[in-house]
């Protein structure tokens, strides 16, 4: 799967992935949403993001969930 709006630079937030170079770490955005925020809470609280650039976050978060696996306990 390719992923035009997630870069990683080791010279931008320490390599970790983020939306188009922003210095806005993917796991940031996926915190917001996750915290239950809404897209339009997002986009207007960091109007530099775009819709695309959520879309592409739970992509990116769908495709790292399927490729490892978590012991869960009870």
């Amino acid at each position: 799967m390719i992923f035009d709006r997630i870069t990683v630079r080791p010279d931008v937030c320490t390599g970790k992935p983020c939306i188009r170079d922003l210095r806005f770490p993917v796991s940031r955005l996926l915190g917001l949403l996750a915290a239950r925020q809404t897209r339009e809470e997002i986009l207007q609280a960091y109007p530099y993001l775009e819709p695309e650039d959520i879309d592409e976050a739970l992509r990116y978060a769908a495709s790292l969930a399927e490729d490892e696996t978590i012991e869960l306990t009870v």
